[in-house]
């Protein structure tokens, strides 16, 4: 029998996604892991009796850029916490014509040009493993995001590829169009990388919720992408993804037995006599079911 295992909710975001009506914050998490600590306090919380827990991506004021955000750290966390299923939400440049500013986007592909200086894997370090990443975001979760995301009133676009790129400068006019035209873009941020290849390898159910800001530099009908217009937006778009949290907070199912939380059962081809202790030890939260060959 396939097994099972109850679901808990992770929302990745901005530092005020749980001051919200119908929220009660039952208390904060102060977390470390072997990768570090996290971006910031972890906040667990209530919605209509479902257990949901927060992690402001950038920390609280929105301290750390794209590219100093501890990724391996917030994912481990969430692990530790016993979350299963992830809602990433972010704001996110437009790429195609037929989606406007404060419309939200749930991709199904993603596109890496960050520049190799984000630590992608949980792997290494005496064990070796490769998961599958074809299709880059969990199809239960998107479908449930894009479900929520109808019936908190958004306006909502179910597809599309995500661009990350490294940031923190917004793109110039010829990598814009490149995107468009090599890459088939429909979004583009700076966050969603690794973020989504770890939560594949910590075997979680992870989506996206993109936040359509602007038209980048590329729409010649439009200005130049500035951050005065993407805080307004966004600012906009803050009450319909509180919705959109709560929405999924009641979707999500009691159980499931997705493949993404099998992701990484036959990823590891590290001879289980050779995996180091320290390695072991490290990774004991996401695979010590699997190392100690249990899993």
């Amino acid at each position: 029998m396939t097994e099972t295992k109850p679901l808990r909710l992770g929302v990745i975001g901005g530092s005020g996604f749980y001051e919200m009506d119908g929220v009660r914050v039952v208390r904060e998490h102060d977390v470390d892991t072997p990768f570090g600590r996290p971006s910031d306090l972890m906040v667990e919380a209530e919605i209509d009796g479902r257990t949901v827990v927060f992690l402001p991506r950038h920390g609280r004021g929105h301290r750390l850029l794209p590219s100093e955000v501890p990724y391996r750290a917030n994912i481990h966390a969430l692990k530790q916490l016993s979350i299963t299923h992830v809602l990433a939400v972010g704001a996110v440049g437009i790429m195609k014509e037929h989606i406007a500013p404060g419309d939200m986007v749930v991709p199904d592909q993603v596109f890496d040009r960050t520049k190799g200086n984000r630590a992608s894997t949980f792997f290494g370090g005496g064990v070796v493993g490769h998961v599958s990443f074809a299709d880059p975001f969990c199809a239960g979760m998107r479908s449930l995001v894009v479900q929520a995301a109808k019936a908190g009133g958004a306006s909502v676009h179910d597809g599309g590829t995500y661009v990350c790129m490294e940031g923190p400068q917004f793109s110039t006019r010829a990598e814009s169009h490149f995107y468009r035209r090599a890459a088939d873009a429909t979004v583009i941020g700076m966050t969603a990388l690794p973020e989504a290849k770890l939560a594949r390898e910590a075997e979680m159910c992870y989506a996206v919720l993109s936040m359509g800001t602007d038209y980048d530099c590329w729409h010649e009908q439009e200005g130049d992408v500035d951050i005065e217009s993407v805080l307004a937006i966004l600012k906009a778009n803050t009450r319909t993804a509180n919705e959109v949290v709560k929405e999924i907070s009641g979707m999500l199912p009691e159980a499931s037995d997705c493949e993404c939380q099998r992701a990484a059962r036959d990823a590891i081809i590290t001879a289980p006599g050779a995996v180091p202790k320290e390695a072991k030890r490290r990774l004991s939260v996401l695979y010590g079911h699997y190392l100690d060959g249990t899993g």
